[in-house]
């Protein structure tokens, strides 16, 4: 269900917007439902406007049949596979993080899901000279710890500021800041603001449980909708833009199953791949702590595989030398 916005297409303006809501005209599904001769004669909006946002939001929204082949083949020429900069992880993710594609980190607080989105970015922008767009919804995002690990990367200054004004971070406290942040995304591609040299090639959210879970139960009863606004959009732009989408989850104790990640079995669709992460307890060498993390989603690998992580002192991800198959624990077992 998407709610109508002004920059939701060309020609959606605040004002039309605010008349059609008086109307209760809130959502594509009502616009293009409804009969636009008595819309036009309730809100006084011009009808040739009106049936030219109409047919763009029908354009836009509507599901049209394609050719497998011609999908295929647009596959093919659209993905990228992009490194994470970590060997275990790029193991377990199949390569690495696919383009067109939405991959999720799962864990308790402390499990080292900022820590992995930080080193990603990094890489990203290091290695692979690729510009990442950090959307940070809980102020756990700081420029010094980021800096860190552009310092592990390299020591030339020249080089370091390129790497940091490749990584643009959008603080966004919640859902609709969030959605704004991801139209303005979907407006500097589609108005080519911006060079192909300089398209933001990974997103990542962290997290989209700190903006989505206060909406969930109590009085706020569009909370569920708009949990699968921002899923569908995440989704939708990870195929159109050719995106690596990274999200960060919390975990939740569930009565029957243990700890779960949350958002429940309806977000648990959105994530084409889904890695639970969980710091091994007593585990500290080397200035380095032990993380484990454990595939519980993926169309293309067997979920169960565990890779270990080490997080050194410099917040940097290490590889660690265990890879190893097995069962998922209780916390991966309801994805």
């Amino acid at each position: 269900m998407v709610i109508l916005r002004e920059g939701l297409c060309p020609g959606l303006t605040a004002e039309m917007v605010c008349a059609l809501k008086t109307n209760n005209i809130q959502t594509v599904v009502d616009l293009v439902s409804s009969d636009l001769e008595e819309v036009v004669r309730k809100s006084f909006v011009s009808y040739k406007m009106l049936v030219a946002v109409r047919r763009i939001l029908l354009a836009e929204y509507s599901a049209f049949p394609s050719n497998g082949a011609n999908l295929y083949e647009e596959l093919k020429s659209s993905t990228a596979i992009l490194s994470t900069g970590n060997r275990n992880l790029d193991t377990l993710l199949d390569s690495g993080l696919y383009t067109g594609e939405v991959t999720e980190f799962a864990g308790a607080a402390g499990s080292g899901k900022t820590q992995v989105c930080l080193s990603i970015a990094v890489n990203v922008s290091h290695s692979l000279k690729q510009h990442v767009l950090y959307i940070d919804s809980t102020g756990g995002l700081m420029a010094s710890r980021l800096f860190q690990l552009v310092q592990v990367k390299t020591q030339e200054e020249e080089e370091q500021v390129e790497v940091m004004q490749r990584i643009e971070v959008v603080q966004a406290f919640d859902i609709y800041k969030m959605l704004d942040a991801l139209q303005d995304l979907r407006c500097s591609v589609s108005q080519q603001v911006v060079s192909p040299a300089s398209a933001v090639r990974v997103l990542i959210v962290d997290s989209v449980c700190a903006v989505i879970y206060p909406l969930l139960g109590g009085k706020h009863m569009e909370g569920m909708s708009l949990m699968m606004q921002l899923g569908r959009e995440l989704k939708i732009m990870a195929r159109e833009l050719n995106l690596a989408v990274v999200l960060t989850n919390h975990m939740t104790r569930n009565i029957n199953s243990g700890l779960r990640p949350a958002l429940g079995r309806s977000w648990s669709f959105m994530p084409s791949t889904r890695i639970l992460l969980e710091k091994k307890e007593g585990i500290q060498r080397n200035s380095t702590i032990g993380h484990t993390a454990t595939l519980s989603k993926s169309s293309r690998q067997p979920t169960g595989l565990s890779v270990g992580l080490a997080i050194g002192s410099s917040g940097a991800l290490q590889e660690s030398p265990s890879f190893v198959k097995e069962s998922l624990s209780q916390a991966g077992a309801e994805v």
